[in-house]
């Protein structure tokens, strides 16, 4: 459930026209719903309210600070994968007791930034990683507090690009290795054991492999506890799906039964690392057609949004569906939207049956809430777009449009090819 409608025709993002953002801030521009992102976090936590849990938002699917906060302010916390994230979260107020920090290659600048900001707990992928952990940790005289990620091997059932529960990927460590691993993580003098970490993959519309990987996660704190390890915390990741197009991912609360069943008497406290499922339907990519192009038999609706601005369709070939910010009573036809980069990967929709429309009007890109402004770039030289949050009826520019100079910002010609009469 989201807050973009239709009132007379007109697209609306809560009580605002979307037709009036982007006269206010121009195009391509990200709009998110305030109301839809507080109720979509609040679906998410109130369904595990009978346990102890902590909701740590996935930061890779929307960086905003603005966000951030907002989350934190609902007692939220964050899951990152970078030094960039934790600076952004502590910039936007969230305690760093309830960051954890996931990731495959965590350098030792990293480590020791996270280490410095006393996060929950480090969620390690690999005993050379836990090694560094231990290394750094003992130079500042700390103990660093660690949980190990595990590899199930369960298939997700989802895009392979965005699987990480199989043995093919490169996430955690083999699941058959893993109670080796930490009975040595445990021997070393700088490493607090504090639970377990699970992540199969994003995007799934099925609760069944995360209960798969569940029981297997049982089995071996089973094994710890017998081996003298005891743990606090079980990361249960994140992954539940949106609907796109036609999925039907379960609810929250139905994963959340599925999850405490499963569960039965393991007196932990739970981690939940959601990201798209709270903003993806909150967010969309405004738009506007510059060009309408028919090369024979194929017709081409060319939009001032691109691939550097939305990539999931070029990456993932992702479905988002693409509504008119003005209806009108028009005949349909079968387009290509594209962008205005050089590339034949920069599309939106490929064969999309679409009313008809004219050089001028506004697309909304729907569902981009998630990993859309968060993996855009620069490519082509493009300005990134402004974010903008709307309450009710007014609008917030959370993040700025980018300019020119932003484009150029730290690069610098050396002398040695200083332009000399025009020439070099």
């Amino acid at each position: 459930m989201h807050d973009f409608h239709y009132c007379d025709d007109k697209l609306f993002c809560e009580k605002l026209p979307l037709e009036h953002i982007a006269n206010e801030v121009g195009t391509p521009c990200y709009v998110y719903s305030l109301a839809t992102l507080q109720r979509h976090f609040r679906v998410f936590d109130s369904a595990f309210s009978d346990i102890d849990h902590l909701t740590c938002f996935s930061v890779k699917s929307n960086s905003n600070i603005a966000i951030l906060r907002l989350f934190s302010s609902m007692g939220g916390g964050t899951d990152i994968v970078s030094s960039g994230e934790l600076f952004r979260s502590l910039k936007a107020g969230v305690p760093p007791e309830k960051i954890v920090y996931s990731g495959v290659g965590k350098r030792d600048e990293d480590i020791e930034y996270a280490l410095r900001s006393d996060i929950l707990m480090f969620n390690a992928e690999s005993m050379q990683e836990i090694e560094a952990i231990n290394r750094i940790a003992g130079r500042l005289g700390k103990k660093a507090p660690v949980a190990l990620r595990v590899n199930p091997d369960v298939d997700p059932m989802t895009h392979p690009y965005i699987s990480t529960g199989l043995k093919e990927n490169k996430f955690g460590l083999d699941i058959n290795d893993a109670l080796a691993c930490y009975v040595k993580a445990a021997s070393l003098p700088n490493i607090s054991i504090r639970g377990v970490d699970c992540h199969i993959g994003s995007q799934l519309t099925d609760a069944s492999p995360f209960i798969d990987a569940l029981k297997k996660i049982k089995n071996l704190i089973n094994a710890l506890q017998k081996n003298g390890i005891e743990i606090s915390y079980l990361d249960l990741g994140g992954g539940l799906g949106i609907t796109y197009y036609d999925e039907i991912p379960p609810e929250p609360k139905e994963y959340a039964t599925a999850v405490l069943n499963t569960l039965n008497d393991l007196n932990l406290k739970l981690i939940f690392e959601p990201g798209r499922v709270i903003v993806g339907n909150a967010g969309i990519l405004l738009a506007r057609v510059i060009y309408i192009k028919n090369s024979g038999s194929k017709q081409f609706i060319i939009i001032d949004a691109a691939m550097n601005d939305l990539i999931r369709p070029a990456l993932y070939h992702s479905f988002h569906s693409i509504k008119p910010v003005i209806q009108r009573n028009v005949e349909h036809f079968t387009a290509d939207v594209v962008g205005p980069i050089c590339e034949s990967s920069d599309f939106m929709a490929k064969e999309r049956l679409l009313p008809d429309v004219s050089q001028g009007d506004l697309l909304a890109i729907m569902s981009a809430g998630a990993y859309g402004f968060a993996m855009s770039s620069n490519y082509n030289s493009r300005v990134k777009a402004c974010e903008i949050l709307v309450d009710g009826e007014q609008m917030h520019i959370i993040r700025e449009r980018e300019s020119y100079e932003d484009l150029i910002k730290g690069e610098r010609i050396p002398d040695f090819i200083a332009l000399e009469g025009g020439a070099l």
